[in-house]
C-alpha cells in the first residue's frame, strides 16, 4: 500500500486519485483558517513555488478537529486561502485527520510515520507528513515546523 492508493475530494467536489502524483514529493498538510499557524499557509506557498517545477506538491486538507478552527464551507476556504496567502497549491474539501471518522488518508499517514513517543494521532492543525516520489511516507513534522524548516529534507529528495 502507499499514498497512491487513496481517493480524496477537491474543494469543487471532484474525486481524484492521489496516483496523479506518483513521481513526485509531497507534502501532506491537515490545514485550518482560523488557527495560530495559519500564517503557515504564506511559507507553503513559497516552499511550494520554490519547487513546483521540480516534481514536488503540497496537498492542503482543512480540518475543523481542533478547537472548531476551520468551520467555513469549501468555497470559503478556496476564497480565504487565495485571498489571504495567494494559495495555489492544490486544497482538498475539509475531512476528519483523527478518531474513528478520519479518512483513510490520514489514518495511513499517522500509522506510517508516528508522532512524539510514537503517537499515531494528529494532535493539531498543520500537522505535515513528507511522501518520497514511491509514495512513502518518511517523515512527519509538528504543526510549530515551519514550512522553511523542511525545505533541506525536500531538496535532498529532488532530483
Amino acid at each position: 500500500m502507499s499514498i497512491y492508493d487513496f481517493e480524496v475530494n477537491t474543494l469543487k467536489g471532484e474525486e481524484e486519485s492521489l496516483s496523479k502524483y506518483k513521481g513526485k514529493v509531497l507534502l501532506v498538510v491537515n490545514t485550518a483558517s482560523k488557527c495560530g499557524f495559519t500564517p503557515q499557509y504564506k511559507g507553503l506557498q513559497e516552499v511550494y513555488e520554490k519547487f513546483k517545477d521540480r516534481g514536488f506538491e503540497v496537498l492542503g486538507f482543512p480540518s475543523n478537529q481542533f478547537a472548531g478552527q476551520e468551520p467555513g464551507e469549501s468555497d470559503e476556504i478556496a476564497e480565504y486561502c487565495e485571498i489571504n496567502y495567494g494559495v495555489t497549491f492544490p486544497m482538498f474539501e475539509k475531512i476528519d485527520v483523527k478518531g474513528d471518522e478520519a479518512h483513510p488518508l490520514f489514518k495511513y499517514l499517522s500509522k506510517e510515520a508516528p508522532g512524539v513517543l510514537g503517537s499515531k494521532s494528529v494532535k493539531w492543525n498543520f500537522t505535515k507528513f513528507l511522501v518520497d516520489q514511491d509514495g512513502r511516507v518518511l517523515k512527519r513534522f509538528a504543526p510549530k515546523t515551519t514550512p522553511q524548516q523542511i525545505e533541506s529534507d525536500i531538496s535532498k529528495l529532488l532530483k
